[in-house]
């Protein structure tokens, strides 16, 4: 009860702006120095980052036309887009004084022809479409199907060898398919496709059991060799990188090249 009429040891006082504290929560807590080649690596991860931020509000902005309705630019791109613009205009500041202009920057290195849309969204405020395709544009999707067809070859060989059933096998190998099939003009794929297409009707019904049969469904030995060695021959060609592999990746290791001699 003494607790509850005793009068309060202070009283807060009136919040005043000068005791206001910016958070920094975006920056490193400890000081980090970038070298200008390490700057030149950062500011084409960012230009990537904001260039795939633009395309997706595009998109967003076709869809909205097609349920006619004004495009109008979604908070998260707003957010996002002025987060990397910030963490851009923090690279520069570990460059030589005095500190270029970003756009001055984007050009000098050559960041302003390979992601234009970036060059157009700092000069506009606002994100357009080119009429011509930026040659930075099958970078990423290059690299996704690169990705997409070593991780599905690893795991079809994974199942092959340990799985007690191969019943999903055959779906496995077709989206395997797919994905070679889309990366056209290649000799080693081409080879490979032919193969499954020789091999996959008859591998695909020796999988198909007899209803009430209780056993999981397996491959023959010879299937089971021979999709162990096509997986090999994918992962074996997409790790080497070779020259057939890297044209559409040619612009981003020309740029790269230059800060890594």
């Amino acid at each position: 009860m003494a607790v509850s009429i005793s009068e309060p040891l202070c009283h807060p006082c009136v919040y005043h702006a000068a005791f206001k504290v910016e958070l920094q929560v975006k920056r490193p807590l400890m000081p980090v120095q970038m070298s200008p080649d390490q700057v030149g690596l950062e500011m084409l991860c960012l230009c990537g980052h904001l260039d795939l931020l633009i395309r997706a509000q595009m998109q967003q902005f076709q869809e909205q036309l097609g349920q006619d309705c004004s495009p109008e630019e979604s908070d998260t791109f707003q957010a996002q887009g002025a987060e990397i613009l910030d963490q851009m205009l923090q690279c520069l500041e570990h460059l030589p004084k005095p500190m270029p202009q970003l756009e001055d920057y984007l050009d000098m290195v050559g960041l302003s022809a390979m992601f234009p849309r970036v060059e157009v969204f700092l000069i506009q405020g606002s994100p357009v479409e080119m009429l011509e395709r930026p040659p930075m544009d099958e970078y990423f999707s290059h690299v996704a199907k690169l990705n997409q067809l070593l991780v599905l070859s690893q795991q079809l060989e994974e199942d092959t060898r340990h799985l007690g059933s191969h019943k999903y096998i055959a779906h496995q190998l077709s989206v395997i398919y797919q994905v070679i099939s889309s990366l056209r003009g290649i000799q080693v794929f081409s080879e490979i496709k032919k193969e499954i297409e020789a091999n996959f009707k008859h591998m695909k019904q020796s999988l198909v059991t007899e209803e009430g049969y209780r056993h999981e469904p397996q491959l023959a030995a010879q299937y089971i060799n021979w999709i162990l060695e096509i997986t090999h021959r994918i992962t074996s060609v997409v790790l080497s990188l070779p020259e057939e592999l890297t044209e559409d990746l040619n612009v981003a290791v020309t740029f790269t090249s230059q800060f890594l001699s």
